[in-house]
């Protein structure tokens, strides 16, 4: 794969803050010699890279065996619509098969792991549960231990470094919420694969046999800003920022922005009138081809230049279910179009519930205050970062 001028400019420029941070990927002297004379298969996608080539290309160019490349939601080059199915093509430069894990199976299969040694992990998280990356991540620890194959994780730091909201219940486990964490998990990669094989979530007794290579220069609540965009919709920190209190939304008739150039920077819906702020949700290539309220008017909330949360907040969700209560006979059917996704992406019904009766977001957050704490307890035994 070859990067324009502007690319490596631009990874220059923005990596100028990370400066001092080593990713797992980087890190070649720690795995290299774990993969020379070994059939290797690559996880990854565009976020990939080693300095300013992705994984693929580095690995190619000193010879080691890579027979495929698996890729999650959005494709291999970060592309491709959320929740669009992502086809199995091949790599233009190397000619290997990129197979797709969100597609006919999310899960690699027998076949697809009988003709390699190892499995190479290195996708970038957000740090929000509903980040469908880490739902991959399981799919991979589960296959690698049914199949007995290795699985190496490069790991990187977690952009939206907090510990907040909900944590899952098991009934709404789903591909958006795989795992019984909270909203934002405080994890990298690496932490979470170990807290996956510590508490036992693989099911069956099963363990994956892995090894972390850790981040160097990083520690928890350091800021990160992303070099690579790591999904269509996700263009910047603040979107990044955003996204775990704004994602909820989907569940709505609110559109978080999506079908414009800052998407998970602003709010709004056709029904709103009584806001200044506009815009107007288009089908925008590399952003989103059908988003939500295309070509109509919305009427909502600029937040590209307010202050970001520091963790996950319930306070536009309660603001916007507010103005639907203030101007609608029916609020909770016009505002929740979609109640079940809603509480998918919650991982409870416990908050569209105590929205409707009412509630608080105090009230609501001291609900999933106990399950939190009993997390915050579990999170610590896999912490590979100082605090």
């Amino acid at each position: 794969m070859k990067y324009s001028f502007f690319f490596l400019l631009f990874m220059l420029l923005h990596g100028l803050g990370n400066a001092q941070v080593l990713c797992g990927a980087d890190r070649m002297e720690a795995y290299d010699s774990l993969l020379k004379g070994k059939r290797v298969s690559l996880v990854i996608n565009q976020t990939s890279v080693v300095g300013c080539s992705s994984l693929l290309d580095t690995l190619y160019s000193r010879s080691m065996d890579v027979v495929q490349v698996f890729t999650p939601e959005h494709g291999f080059r970060g592309n491709a619509d959320a929740g669009e199915t992502v086809n199995d093509e091949r790599d233009v430069r190397t000619n290997i098969p990129i197979i797709s894990l969100y597609g006919k199976n999310k899960k690699p299969l027998p076949t697809q792991l009988a003709q390699t040694d190892l499995i190479v992990f290195d996708i970038q998280d957000v740090g929000a549960r509903f980040y469908t990356y880490i739902s991959t991540l399981y799919y991979v620890m589960q296959a690698c231990a049914e199949n007995s194959k290795k699985l190496i994780i490069l790991d990187r730091p977690n952009p939206c470094d907090y510990v907040d909201g909900p944590v899952l219940e098991k009934k709404y486990q789903s591909f958006v919420g795989m795992l019984p964490i909270p909203i934002l998990h405080g994890c990298t990669v690496g932490e979470l694969a170990q807290m996956i094989n510590g508490e036992g979530w693989l099911g069956d007794g099963l363990k994956c046999d892995m090894v972390v290579i850790p981040i160097k220069g990083w520690k928890h609540g350091q800021p990160y800003s992303l070099p690579i965009k790591p999904s269509p919709n996700l263009p910047n920190d603040q979107a990044i920022a955003f996204y775990a209190s704004l994602c909820p939304f989907e569940g709505t008739s609110v559109s978080v922005g999506r079908g414009t150039i800052f998407p998970f920077q602003m709010i709004g819906s056709p029904d709103l009138t009584s806001y200044d702020f506009q815009f107007v949700p288009r089908s925008l290539e590399g952003f989103d081809k059908n988003p939500l309220h295309k070509d109509k008017c919305c009427y909502g909330i600029d937040l590209r230049n307010v202050e970001v949360p520091e963790g996950f907040t319930l306070k536009y969700v309660l603001q916007f279910y507010a103005d639907y209560a203030a101007s609608s006979r029916n609020p909770e059917k016009e505002f929740f179009t979609r109640p079940e996704w809603f509480d998918l992406l919650m991982g409870t019904d416990q908050v569209r519930l105590g929205i409707i009766a009412g509630k608080t977001e105090k009230q609501i957050c001291n609900e999933w205050e106990p399950t939190l704490q009993e997390y915050k307890s579990i999170r610590e035994k896999y912490l590979l970062y100082e605090e």
